[in-house]
């Protein structure tokens, strides 16, 4: 790593206050609960090795443009509620294979270029508050749309299917509100133009990208297979695309964000020490059984809804109603969710002084569709996984 990259990563890092939470975490639950190398053994290496490898790759799908094709496809849409639409299901549709702050990486810098060149700025804050929604609620659909998803279906030994069969009730219902939240926002005038011109919309470069496009792709179904396949050896399978990451194009290894791993990989060492120790672990139990639901939502807003999967999953009764809770989490504030924060840095990056503004239109939408939605996502719950 050079100084640069090493600079670059503790600047990212001092800024991250969540990494920060996970490293006291893991430090104070240690010099209570004596650490064993069975604490060690015991934590999550699949998850943290699939995460990191997907990381990995995905940041080569950025670096690649792969979604270019369907960003230009954006230059075709020439009503305001159209692309409104395109936008918010282009995050709701893809989130569910690469991520939900991937989604939202891809398709929010391109949501505010795109309404500001067609001079329709207005619709840019509640436009990004509802690709907030349609990330988390895409994402909840497959194992892989969200770190949390992928945490608790790999724990839970579910088929992959029986687990995208009992989130898309949710799924198809979350869909069907964006659609009518986007048509309200639009409804004043559902016949408005937008005049932008198809250049300004990204090309592919010169240089021919096709063979190492392909190659990411190849190696994002492999790791897709290794997830949903729980295949015994993934340990082998996975150093194999590690090495031809190496190989083909080294320099995406320092853009993996090795931040979200060490918060990862601290949360999954505070969860094994307090799960190691009896009395901590038999409380716990009593106050998580039965409420996954509600304690999971919470929680998330205290330290997000991913190190609130770790800590709460060893004690609790209800697979289904904790994931229901962590992925309604997001909907209540913007800690609920890192995706939710990622898309506030993308704005207030390209408008300092608008973070205001935008926590208060994310709130507002976002707590509308929270409380439309909260009672058919409770009672969804409640089934058995």
């Amino acid at each position: 790593m050079t100084k640069d990259r090493a600079r670059d990563f503790f600047e990212v890092v001092k800024k991250d206050a969540m990494v920060w939470v996970a490293i006291l975490a893991a430090l104070v639950v240690v010099c209570i609960v004596r650490p064993s190398a069975s604490i060690l053994k015991d934590l999550d290496w699949h998850t943290l090795a699939m995460l990191f490898l997907m990381l990995t790759v995905l940041e080569g799908f950025k670096k690649e443009k792969i979604f270019n094709p369907i960003i230009r496809l954006a230059g075709k849409i020439k009503s305001a509620v159209g692309l409104g639409l395109f936008l918010v299901f282009a995050v709701f549709f893809t989130s569910m294979f690469v991520t939900n702050d991937v989604s939202l990486i891809i398709f929010v810098p391109l949501t505010i270029f795109l309404f500001r060149a067609a001079k329709k700025e207005k619709y840019i804050l509640p436009i990004l508050a509802m690709q907030n929604i349609a990330a988390i609620r895409g994402s909840l659909l497959t194992p892989f749309g969200s770190p949390q998803n992928l945490f608790i279906f790999g724990q839970s030994g579910v088929s992959v299917w029986e687990f995208v069969g009992y989130m898309s009730p949710i799924w198809v219902i979350s869909g069907a509100l964006l659609v009518v939240f986007v048509i309200v926002l639009f409804s004043k005038n559902l016949k408005q133009k937008t005049d932008i011109p198809i250049e300004a919309y990204p090309s592919d470069s010169v240089e021919d990208n096709t063979p190492k496009r392909l190659t990411y792709l190849f190696l994002f179904l492999i790791i897709i297979w290794l997830i949903v396949s729980r295949f015994e050896a993934w340990y082998w399978v996975g150093l194999m695309i590690l090495v031809a990451v190496v190989i083909f194009d080294p320099k995406v290894l320092l853009k993996t964000d090795y931040v979200l791993l060490i918060t990862f990989f601290c949360f999954f060492l505070f969860s094994s020490s307090i799960a190691s120790n009896q009395t901590v672990s038999e409380f716990l139990s009593r106050v998580v059984a039965g409420r996954e639901y509600w304690v999971s939502i919470l929680l998330s807003q205290v330290i997000s809804n991913v190190p609130a999967a770790i800590v709460l999953y060893p004690f609790s009764t209800s697979t289904g109603a904790l994931l229901y809770g962590l992925d309604s989490a997001g909907l209540v504030s913007i800690i609920g969710s890192l995706a939710s924060v990622i898309n506030y840095r993308i704005y207030v990056r390209e408008y300092p002084k608008g973070g205001l503004k935008f926590l208060a239109v994310f709130e507002i939408v976002s707590l509308i569709f929270f409380a439309i939605i909260v009672a058919p996502t409770y009672f969804l719950g409640l089934r058995q996984m």
